[in-house]
């Protein structure tokens, strides 16, 4: 874990427009200072991500989103009071100074208030907000742990903060509060079940509704190897080929005379705390292709299920 030294460092980076790495709930952050343009220029620039995607500012305190958002509706306030620190961002109008860099062009801004103990000390000590994206490349497999980080960019980043595998290990839930009705644009370790415990209805949105978000494109989270998503059936089919790996929440097929077999549990929030780190060890394995179990049709899932679907978007080959 990330002393005071490391902390007090990664501080003097960011003021100085550099990037640092730091550990949140959700996967690893690739933090800029949120006020300096050039600085997330450069987030666009080693990510290769394209600069109409926005970035999410993190906040250390729920006190903070009043000098970004120009409004903030009754709805956001309450999800922002029960969630906060924690696994959600929310979208709102964004205040006048908010930089365009930010927000893609659009006219709204995506704000979080992480839990991470790391990530807190990173945001009080620096005292304003860090705009950060998954600290990876764009559209490839999202970091958990600080090693993930170190073999993405090497020396790229200023400092890489330590903080251990982070907890969730799947990015936020991102809920838009543009319109009375909040809109649930991209699911995370907070269900919809649970954001409407809180405010009522949320509808999901269709693909492409609503503003830009983080990982809202088709294909994303994808690793290096070809992903193929199957059914049971198909995986006892497939598994018989001999240059595939496998991540799969049923036993070992007796057949399987692949190069890897990971076993994923049967628990959707330890499966999708698990899920890039075997997806980067399965990446590593040396396969044609990989091929994952298809997680089952229930809301605990859609999380995982949205990752997987959109990393077999990602790949060159998907079914």
């Amino acid at each position: 874990m990330s002393d005071s030294a490391d902390i007090n460092l990664a501080v003097a980076a960011l003021r100085a427009g550099e990037l640092v790495a730091f550990p949140t709930e959700t996967v690893y952050g690739l933090g800029a200072d949120a006020s300096n343009a050039a600085a997330i220029r450069r987030i666009y620039a080693v990510k290769g991500r394209p600069s109409s995607h926005p970035l999410i500012v993190h906040l250390s305190s729920t006190t903070d989103i009043d000098a970004w958002a120009a409004t903030i509706p009754k709805n956001a306030r309450a999800l922002a009071e029960r969630f906060w620190p924690g696994p959600l961002t929310l979208v709102l109008p964004r205040a006048s100074h908010v930089l365009m860099e930010l927000t893609g062009g659009q006219a709204s801004v995506a704000l979080r208030v992480p839990e991470h103990p790391v990530a807190q000390q990173l945001l009080r000590g620096f005292g304003g907000g860090i705009a950060a994206p998954s600290a990876n490349r764009y559209g490839r497999v999202s970091p958990t742990t600080a090693q993930h980080v170190r073999d993405e960019f090497g020396d790229e980043v200023a400092i890489v903060l330590e903080g251990g595998a982070c907890r969730v290990g799947l990015e936020s839930t991102i809920v838009s509060c543009l319109s009375e009705q909040a809109l649930l644009l991209r699911p995370g370790g907070i269900s919809q079940q649970d954001l409407e415990a809180v405010i009522g209805p949320v509808r999901r949105a269709a693909q492409g509704e609503g503003p830009r978000t983080p990982g809202s494109t088709q294909a994303h989270y994808a690793p290096l190897t070809p992903l193929t998503l199957v059914t049971d059936a198909l995986l006892a089919q497939y598994a018989q080929e001999s240059d595939v790996a496998v991540l799969a929440m049923r036993p070992q097929s007796a057949a399987f005379c692949g190069v890897l077999w990971l076993n994923g549990s049967p628990s959707a929030e330890t499966f999708g705390h698990h899920l890039y780190a075997n997806l980067r060890t399965l990446d590593r394995a040396g396969a044609r292709r990989i091929l994952v179990e298809a997680p089952p049709l229930t809301q605990a899932w859609d999380a995982v299920r949205d990752r997987l679907t959109r990393a077999a978007c990602g790949s060159a080959e998907s079914a």
